[in-house]
């Protein structure tokens, strides 16, 4: 009945208050309220504590605040336990007759006993809502706010024990003792230090500890606003992105439109196709289940014919119902051919246009980009450009080097790709393992193989002509990555290693020139 009450003091399992006007109840089991005494004599005591702390409700209030915070001062349940009684006790209401009771306890009395009757005595109540105690709630808000201005105030606590002031500290219990516990068999051999000697270090300590608090505080405000940021750049790019795709679709308009006809089209003539085939299966299933329902309902008849005509018919309708007919099974293929229409459709598409578009090997990524390039529309072209633009600052993104790498990586097999750099001055590409630092500048330190033009980097091959056009060839199988001037037909160097992370084309860039990467073939210019 008092759950609300008691799981606040998990350690008293019954509790009881008596007073000259008071009954106040901690546990639904030993509640007065399932079966009230009546009178004062009848009471039985709880098993474990009880309390008659003589509250005259009818007399002085510093006279009661004293004689009843002075019984529980006495008691020797601990100071939290007592001070959470108070708060309890201090909402409780007052019957007609002029019993205090616990609010909630009285409301499920009534409930319980679908009458209004004081649970101590049993008279009837007209009230539906009884007055709180006021005196009784006072009495207890003095003690909570006494002991709450002994707490504001810095006075020394007190040993729940030993009624004796904290003036110790166990080094290794970490908990506050009086003279008596320190002497105690539970902290034998134990080390104690004076409370104001420890409050220096240990303060020091937690400082120390804010501090770093502090740090993670102002870190994760600050990532808090970067990732605001982003949430800004993601619109932007969805706005961008969604209008270069527009534009693109634009200059395609005519032909797509066709294309999404006839392959809609060939959708729902393949749906016909495939409800036709169902649609034959569910007749063959109804016949099925009619054949069947008309055997069961024939030898249901049978069964409950005479004996005579049962034994007469018996082996024609045993032998009808043992006839074996195949279950129907659900046809495969039934469903849709989703990939057919869905899968790589951008490409196949594509490629039925060898008229008007073309295939560049190699896409750059812009999540990327060093904040200072510009990358094309079609993502095939970069120069420098950008000014130093408010880009998010993702783990993808370079930071020392105006670099970018291309979107899709390579692990196995042969790949080829052309890059134009005949109007570049300064210039670097190559491929750079997925697991290469691309913060800071420690990026061509290594991990990266590349030929570089008019620039001064580690590791790297210099080519000393001007080039038109520079062809990498890469073999993740074989470990080598081929260079060559493909207008001339030269070599230029190749680099050999065992690749074991997945390769990705990248590609420097400090000149308003842009490197540019050709299609692999070009039919015809939109």
């Amino acid at each position: 009945m008092l759950s609300h009450h008691s799981r606040s003091l998990p350690n008293i399992r019954h509790f009881h208050f008596l007073s000259d006007n008071v009954w106040f109840g901690l546990n639904c089991l030993k509640c007065p309220y399932n079966s009230p005494p009546a009178t004062n004599k009848s009471r039985t005591r709880a098993p474990s504590v009880t309390f008659s702390a003589s509250v005259i409700l009818g007399g002085s209030v510093t006279a009661r605040q004293f004689m009843f915070v002075q019984k529980m001062r006495r008691t020797k349940l601990p100071m939290h336990a007592v001070f959470t009684l108070f708060r309890v006790v201090r909402f409780t209401v007052q019957t007609a007759p002029g019993h205090s009771v616990c609010k909630e306890c009285l409301q499920q009395f009534w409930r319980t006993k679908k009458t209004q009757e004081c649970p101590v005595c049993r008279r009837r109540s007209s009230k539906h809502d009884p007055p709180l105690n006021l005196a009784l709630k006072n009495l207890c808000e003095s003690f909570v706010n006494e002991r709450n201005e002994r707490r504001s105030s810095g006075s020394e606590e007190i040993c729940s024990l030993h009624r004796d002031r904290l003036k110790l500290f166990c080094l290794e219990d970490k908990q506050l003792l009086c003279l008596v516990c320190r002497d105690s068999q539970k902290h034998v051999n134990h080390t104690f230090r004076p409370i104001s000697e420890l409050l220096p270090s240990y303060k020091e300590e937690l400082s120390t500890a804010l501090k770093s608090l502090q740090e993670k505080l102002q870190h994760s405000k600050t990532l808090k606003g970067e990732c605001e940021k982003t949430v800004q750049h993601i619109r932007s790019q969805a706005e961008h992105t969604e209008h270069q795709i527009k534009q693109q679709f634009e200059k395609l308009h005519q032909f797509l439109r066709d294309e999404e006809e006839a392959t809609i089209t060939a959708l729902r003539e393949e749906e016909e196709q495939k409800k036709q085939m169902m649609k034959e299966k569910l007749e063959e299933i109804n016949r099925h289940i009619s054949a069947l329902s008309h055997t069961i309902k024939d030898t249901e008849e049978m069964m409950n014919a005479s004996d005579v005509c049962f034994l007469k018919e018996f082996p024609v309708s045993m032998e009808r119902v043992q006839i074996s007919q195949p279950d129907p099974q659900t046809p495969s293929g039934a469903l849709i051919r989703v990939p057919r229409y869905l899968g790589n459709l951008p490409f196949r598409v594509w490629k039925k246009m060898q008229d008007v578009v073309q295939n560049t090997p190699v896409i750059l990524d812009p999540n990327t980009a060093h904040p200072d390039l510009v990358l094309s529309h079609d993502l095939t072209a970069v120069r420098k450009g950008g000014n130093g633009r408010r880009l998010p600052d993702n783990p993808e993104r370079f930071d020392g080097f105006d670099c970018v790498v291309g979107s899709e990586g390579f692990d196995s097999g042969s790949h080829r790709w052309d890059v134009e750099v005949n109007e570049s001055p300064h210039w670097s590409l190559g491929v750079t393992a997925a697991s290469n630092q691309r913060k800071g500048a420690a990026f061509f330190s290594s991990g990266v193989w590349f030929v570089q033009y008019r620039q001064s980097l580690p590791s790297g091959f210099c080519v000393h002509q001007q080039l038109e056009r520079v062809r990498v060839d890469l073999d993740c199988d074989g470990g080598t990555v081929s260079f060559s001037d493909p207008v001339t037909n030269t070599h230029l160097h190749t680099f050999t290693a065992s690749f074991t992370h997945t390769l990705f084309p990248f590609f420097f860039c400090c000149s308003l020139h842009p490197l540019r990467i050709l299609p692999l073939k070009t039919i015809k210019q939109v």
